[in-house]
């Protein structure tokens, strides 16, 4: 590429130039150096003066020898022209000075010119490069008092703001900050950050699991107390509406008719449980990607915790407390659960309530294992079923407390039977087996609210005047309020209780039966072996047939008595036994004054004295006894029936070896006096027991041994007659006329043997 060509200046243009420059404008008070900028410019293009100047100098130079030739040619006009040139010349030079002179002027005030723009380009620059540094300084301040800001919020406990701050810083728009090692340095410790959060949020998150875990008790406390408030207002409305006895809270119908009053556990006047630091710690771990982190050690947290709150081994004083801490717990996970979405697992809690119920059950079963005091079954169960109705009421599945409580059912009603067996016993013991008196109606009244009676005779007990002598004694009362106690305390149990309710029927009906067949029927009856007091076995036939009674009315609704009815209907015939038996010692003692003569010369027209004696001491004696007219009829019979035996013993046991028809006439007075003072005292039908009687002595005393032999005769008008008996009277009565020493008496003796024989042949396998 050819070198540039250098502009040429002609004298013209160089003229034209000079003369347009003015370096003082006489309207400016400052120098003008702008218009000399550009002749500045061209003349030091090159930054060398002295060129200029030469091409100046050497065009003055071409002039001249051009002017020499002309003026050789034309010397006139050339000596004008020289002298012209001679004054341009002069000219040249004074201007060559000037240039010089103002060279050396534009030369210096252009290197000041230069300096000072180089000083004004510098400051320019400068000024430039501190608005940059401003800019980027006060840039990095904005982004650093956002950072400084994001630890004040993590104090402050802003967390969610202090995570959207350094979201902001780092959706910054591209600027010029952005390329700084600063701004770099800072996104790299972005996630350090984010780490400060989320750690400040855990630590949080920590806490609040910490105070939850303290208020979970209080919590559950006040949800038991609005269950128990509900619990009293059902159990009032049901009180007045007996078609809602056996309903229980909670049932179909209690919810349909509850009058539902909100109340919060978690939020009341007494305790207020602040949700917001989890929801906060799942709103910042859902933000940085982290919720399955935070899902899990919550999850192992409250895994944790439900593991303390049982304590090992379980006092049954400590478990109110326990089952409060246990309601708050799972009331707290039933709110979380509720109002987090799919943070909580459902099946988590449900395998976490499972766990711990049955851990509690198998706590509460180990304390209870030597426990012997049915209260403190009772106590656990009324805390129990507290408990399972509460956490119903947050829906949970509560159907194995429930059957726990059944187990501990069955372990109490055994205890209270062996409680209540004792306090029978103590009462049977204590009975003094008089009647019962009450000296007012109000006394009256309460004794007829506790016993068992049938309706006719409430009503003619009302109607009798005061005071008033029950029938039975001190003992059918208090054995009465003692069953009602036991049928209250047994059903106390299982209130609340809706499962198995025919089982619980059965296993009281069970209780019951072994409680009257075995504690009264069978105690009583053991006291009549050591009683001897008529009067008192009197009472106590009495009082059996109240408690026949009272079987009778408590089978009405619960069922299952049988057992016991038949108790008392033996014991009540051991007891007339027991009487009879009494009556016959006494007998016997007057038998042994009968001082009979066996073997009279004559007939007596008069019973025998001590007959008198026995019968008004029989009369009396039977009489008295405060029982029904059949049992004593039963006992007149009895006594009958034995003083029959007795005269029958006289003339046919083995004590008396030989007796004569005179002693058997003067037995037959006797018989004859006693059938007479029975028929006076209406107990006629008493003397069909001396039938045997009659029948056998009839045969020997009319002789009629021969017909007897004859079957047909002996169904017919001797059935009454065993043969043996027969037999024995014949042989004392041999015996007696072997005895004799007159023929016909001997003679009648030798036939009577004969007749023994004779019927002893007949009936070889009877006996008497």
């Amino acid at each position: 590429m050819p070198p540039r060509r250098r502009p040429q200046f002609t004298q013209e243009n160089i003229d034209q130039q000079l003369q347009q420059i003015h370096l003082l404008d006489p309207q400016s008070s400052s120098e003008n150096l702008e218009q000399l900028g550009p002749i500045i410019k061209q003349i030091h293009q090159n930054r060398q003066q002295e060129a200029y100047l030469r091409t100046v100098q050497g065009l003055i130079e071409s002039k001249d020898a051009e002017i020499e030739r002309i003026c050789g040619e034309n010397y006139q006009d050339f000596i004008s022209s020289v002298s012209t040139l001679f004054t341009i010349k002069s000219y040249t030079k004074n201007l060559r000075e000037r240039i010089t002179t103002l060279d050396g002027n534009v030369a210096q005030v252009g290197r000041g010119l230069v300096e000072k723009k180089r000083a004004l380009l510098q400051s320019k620059k400068t000024a430039a490069n501190l608005d940059e540094a401003i800019d980027n300084l006060q840039a990095c301040l904005r982004v650093l008092d956002v950072v400084n800001r994001v630890g004040e919020m993590v104090q402050e406990g802003k967390y969610w703001s202090a995570l959207r701050s350094l979201e902001d810083i780092q959706s910054m728009p591209p600027t010029s900050l952005s390329q700084t090692p600063f701004f770099q340095h800072l996104l790299s410790s972005l996630p350090s950050l984010r780490g400060q959060i989320k750690d400040a949020v855990t630590a949080s998150t920590k806490q609040w699991l910490l105070d939850i875990r303290n208020i979970s008790g209080q919590v559950g406390e006040l949800a038991f107390e609005a269950m128990d408030v509900r619990v009293k207002r059902w159990k009032t409305r049901r009180e007045r509406d007996p078609m809602l006895r056996s309903t229980r809270v909670g049932s179909a119908v209690e919810w349909v008719t509850y009058e539902k009053t909100e109340f919060d556990a978690l939020n009341n006047e007494n305790v207020t449980v602040d949700f917001k630091p989890l929801y906060q710690c799942i709103h910042i771990y859902t933000a940085l990607d982290s919720l399955d982190e935070l899902r899990k050690s919550y999850q192992a947290d409250r895994k944790a915790q439900s593991d303390l709150i049982l304590p090992s081994p379980l006092s049954i004083s400590a478990l109110s407390n326990l089952l409060n801490e246990i309601s708050g717990y799972f009331i707290i996970e039933t709110h979380v659960l509720k109002t987090t979405g799919t943070f909580r697992s459902e099946r988590d809690v449900e395998e976490l309530w499972d766990t711990l119920t049955g851990r509690l059950t198998d706590l509460i079963d180990y304390a209870l294992k030597r426990e012997t005091n049915p209260d403190e079954f009772s106590k656990a169960k009324e805390l129990l079923i507290g408990f399972a109705m509460t956490m119903e009421a947050y829906e949970y599945n509560t159907t194995n407390m429930y059957a726990f409580i059944l187990l501990l059912f069955e372990r109490y009603a055994s205890l209270l039977e062996k409680q209540f067996k004792k306090r029978f016993d103590d009462i049977l013991l204590q009975d003094d087996s008089t009647p019962m008196q009450v000296d007012s109606a109000q006394e009256r009244d309460a004794v007829f609210e506790v016993v068992w009676i049938s309706k006719s005779e409430r009503e003619e007990l009302l109607r009798a005047p005061l005071p008033l002598v029950l029938p039975w004694s001190q003992s059918f009362y208090l054995c009465c309020q003692s069953i009602h106690t036991f049928i209250e305390r047994f059903y106390q149990f299982v209130d609340g209780v809706s499962q198995h309710q025919r089982n619980v029927d059965e296993l009281l009906g069970k209780a019951l039966d072994s409680l009257l067949s075995t504690d009264i029927s069978e105690n009583i009856a053991r006291r009549l072996a050591t009683t001897s007091t008529l009067t008192q076995i009197a009472q106590m036939v009495t009082n059996l047939e109240h408690f026949q009674v009272a079987c009778t009315e408590i089978e009405g609704t619960i069922p299952g008595l049988k057992a016991a009815q038949s108790s008392f209907a033996s014991t009540i015939s051991k007891s007339l036994a027991r009487i009879t038996s009494l009556i016959t010692s006494k007998l016997d003692d007057f038998f042994e004054l009968s001082e009979y003569d066996w073997t009279p010369a004559t007939r007596e027209s008069a019973p025998s004295v001590y007959l008198y004696e026995l019968f008004n001491w029989l009369t009396t004696v039977l009489d008295s006894l405060v029982i029904k007219d059949n049992y004593k009829n039963e006992a007149y019979q009895g006594a009958v029936n034995y003083i029959a035996s007795c005269l029958m013993d006289f003339l046919t046991g083995p004590n008396i070896p030989m007796i004569n028809e005179n002693a058997i006439s003067n037995i037959l007075v006797d018989v004859d006096f006693l059938e007479e003072e029975l028929k006076g005292i209406g107990r006629g039908h008493s003397t069909s027991a001396f039938a045997e009687l009659r029948s056998t002595t009839s045969i020997t005393l009319s002789d009629t041994v021969q017909d007897y032999l004859v079957p047909s005769i002996r169904q017919t008008s001797y059935s009454a007659v065993k043969p043996k008996r027969l037999q024995a009277l014949l042989d004392k009565l041999a015996k007696f006329g072997g005895s004799c020493r007159d023929n016909p008496s001997r003679e009648k003796g030798e036939k009577r043997r004969r007749e023994a024989e004779a019927v002893g042949r007949l009936f070889p396998g009877e006996s008497r």
